[in-house]
């Protein structure tokens, strides 16, 4: 499996999730690397909308063929959209991690959180950190 950039517009957690900014919303969802470590997506599980979310809280499932894993929310807040292409088609996690795979959007209780997240450049090191 080819190596994907992680875009540099993004935010980062030590879970292998990501968090982009559309006004006062995030956008989230899991990183090429933790698609990668998973495997081709069979299963996922998701908040509702309207859900009060808060960060690193687990607020989802996500099976694999060879694993499942809690998808840890990088923010808090109000969940506003899911994702819903992910139902019938969680290999978008695996094909496009970074964009048509997005998990969730969360409407934020605290804008501050975003930018205590890692940035591409803290992250692009703790990947290679993880082997």
């Amino acid at each position: 499996r080819s190596h994907m950039e992680n875009p540099r517009d993004y935010k980062y957690t030590k879970e292998h999730e990501w968090a982009r900014l559309e006004g006062d919303t995030a956008v989230m969802g899991i990183t090429n690397y933790a698609a990668t470590q998973l495997g081709d997506m069979v299963y996922v599980d998701m908040p509702g909308v309207g859900d009060t979310v808060a960060q690193n809280d687990s607020i989802g499932a996500l099976e694999s063929v060879k694993a499942a894993a809690d998808f840890y929310s990088p923010l808090g807040g109000e969940v506003t959209e899911r994702n819903e292409k992910l139902l019938d088609e969680p290999g978008l996690l695996n094909t496009d991690p970074f964009g048509e795979g997005w998990y969730v959007k969360i409407r934020l209780s605290d804008p501050s959180e975003f930018d205590a997240l890692m940035d591409a450049d803290t992250y692009d090191e703790f990947e290679k950190s993880q082997g």
